[in-house]
């Protein structure tokens, strides 16, 4: 097993866990907020986004749905 491999591993979880705290200190966890494409899509993008969030990078989503034909 290679020593840079668990090295890159450690440096993704932090990643994801200071997105986790910038989703949370956003209120995205809560529970009032409605579930649909774009909330999920700003959650997951936010935690993703990670260390981002904290020089000001604001992600958002916006969510097209196909509307039926006639």
């Amino acid at each position: 097993m290679r020593r840079g491999s668990g090295i890159g591993g450690i440096i993704v979880a932090i990643w994801l866990i200071i997105g986790l705290v910038a989703a949370f200190q956003r209120g995205y966890f809560s529970g009032d907020r409605d579930v649909s494409c774009r909330t999920f899509a700003d959650t997951a993008l936010t935690v993703v986004a990670g260390p981002l969030n904290y020089v000001g990078v604001n992600p958002k989503v916006e969510c097209k749905t196909p509307k039926p034909s006639k």
